[in-house]
């Protein structure tokens, strides 16, 4: 085909229709549809052919005039200067990838997507519980403040010391950590605080141990580096320290609600772990992702004030304040943030300083605190609610009732496996989490339900659809 196009490209968000007509006509050059040489019709005839003014026509014409596609000659028109590519189908050579992204991609979870009538899956934001106003005034006062001239921040690597500052104050006085400001680093969150220290002290030839489930995401982070993965198993205690590797370098535990069964690690399992890592010299990596949002009485305190030199405590506001502020943590002996400060330039960069600043604003202002309070109200009447309705709905159904979290872990019973589950459940318009890709070694079928994200009625409208759909399905 040597012929002009007769319909422009659909447009680009915000492109200006000259632009528009010009990309239409270099994507027919460079496809070969308009071949080298081929004179163009007149400008009135080709604007018409296209839907648009002279004028415009004109404008895009000298655009690709600028770029070498067309050459533009007076009264011996336009022809194109580019030749196409030969048009041969040909398959694609695979990307070369490199092992740790190999070994990345093998380990990412996709997201299963769909829409539902009552989704229960973990990972929900909870929008309704996030305290707009306290961070948007937050950001506006940092903002005015942003002019001032400040001191220098002898560490900028690690974040504001201001914020800082406020995390260490934080941690000491609502999680019983022993910390002090040069021991913490801000991050964009549990997963790049993960990744940072997978790089640093995992490579192919080291052992991480971890929790058996576990959190995918750590397994994915840690797994990408080539270590050897051994998984730790967890039984209704927590993890069982018996089990602990004779070597690791690194062991991640979720001790304060276990990803995803959600039970605390006794103070005296603690103990056992803490005295394995100095043993051994392992550093263990304590993600205290649902500290913020206990249910019920004081969350048990953090290991790192255990053993601040061998507990690198993990945290995050994603959940407990929003997504969107990428405001995270890591809080670890002060030689270790050192090494992160010195490699972090080759991969990443601190947080931005207004959202750093306003983080610090919340905290010291007792924003953040008031917030908790309402918040954890909610969610422990929505967890209530839950349970009240499994157990009403769904006696055969054997839940965990969470301490702390946005999610209850439900053991499901025979012969109803976990593939059944939710299939049943996504007849009827609801849609859970299978509990086994969470796991390497079988473990009895489960599902989780995440319910903070849910009014009180439509937590009971989704048991419900799953009460009639498995009443009708086990019992027809």
């Amino acid at each position: 085909m040597t012929g002009a196009p007769d319909e422009l490209r659909p447009p680009l968000p915000g492109e200006a229709l000259h632009a528009r007509v010009a990309r239409t006509l270099r994507e027919a050059i460079l496809a070969g549809t308009v071949a080298e040489g081929t004179q163009l019709p007149g400008h009135r005839a080709l604007a018409a052919r296209l839907g648009v003014s002279r004028n415009t026509l004109v404008d895009a014409l000298a655009q690709l005039d600028a770029e070498g596609y067309v050459r533009t000659r007076g009264r011996s028109g336009t022809r194109v200067a580019v030749p196409g590519p030969a048009r041969v189908e040909e398959a694609q050579p695979p990307l070369p990838l490199s092992a740790w992204a190999t070994r990345a991609l093998a380990g990412h979870v996709p997201d299963a997507g769909g829409i539902y009538a009552v989704d229960f899956r973990v990972g929900q934001p909870v929008p309704d519980l996030y305290p707009a106003g306290a961070w948007a005034q937050a950001l506006a006062r940092q903002a005015r403040a942003a002019g001032q001239t400040a001191p220098p921040d002898p560490d900028p690597e690690l974040g504001p010391l201001e914020t800082r500052r406020a995390l260490a104050a934080y941690l000491n006085a609502e999680r019983g950590a022993r910390v002090t400001p040069d021991m913490v680093m801000l991050t964009g969150g549990t997963q790049a605080s993960l990744d940072a220290l997978a790089r640093v002290f995992l490579e192919e030839g080291r052992v991480a141990a971890l929790e058996d489930p576990t959190y995918p995401g750590a397994r994915a982070a840690l797994g990408a580096t080539g270590a050897t993965l051994l998984p730790v198993p967890v039984d209704a205690a927590g993890l069982d320290p018996a089990a602990l590797p004779e070597r690791a370098t690194l062991l991640y535990l979720t001790p304060g609600a276990q990803y995803p069964t959600t039970v605390a690690l006794p103070a005296a399992r603690q103990a056992e772990v803490v005295a394995w890592a100095r043993r051994t010299g392992a550093l263990i990596l304590e993600d205290d992702y649902a500290a913020d949002l206990h249910h019920a009485a004081r969350p048990p305190a953090a290991m790192q004030g255990l053993a601040p030199e061998r507990v690198i405590l993990l945290g995050s506001f994603s959940k407990s304040l929003a997504p969107v502020t990428r405001s995270g943590y890591l809080v670890a002996p002060e030689r270790v943030t050192r090494l992160l400060a010195g490699t972090r330039p080759l991969t990443d960069r601190a947080p931005a300083t207004l959202d750093a600043l306003a983080l610090a604003d919340v905290l010291a202002s007792g924003a953040y605190a008031r917030h908790l309070r309402r918040a954890r109200q909610v969610i422990r009447h929505r967890h209530e609610v839950l349970l009240a309705a499994l157990a009403s709905a769904l006696p055969g159904w054997t839940v965990t009732p969470a301490r702390a979290g946005l999610h209850v872990h439900v053991t499901l019973p025979p012969p109803l496996s976990e593939e059944e589950a939710v299939r049943l459940a996504t007849g009827v318009g609801v849609a859970l989490t299978p509990a086994a890709p969470l796991a390497r070694r079988p473990r009895p079928p489960a599902v989780l339900l995440a319910f903070a994200h849910l009014s009180p009625d439509r937590i009971r409208e989704g048991v419900a659809r799953l009460a009639g759909a498995f009443t009708w399905n086990l019992n027809p």
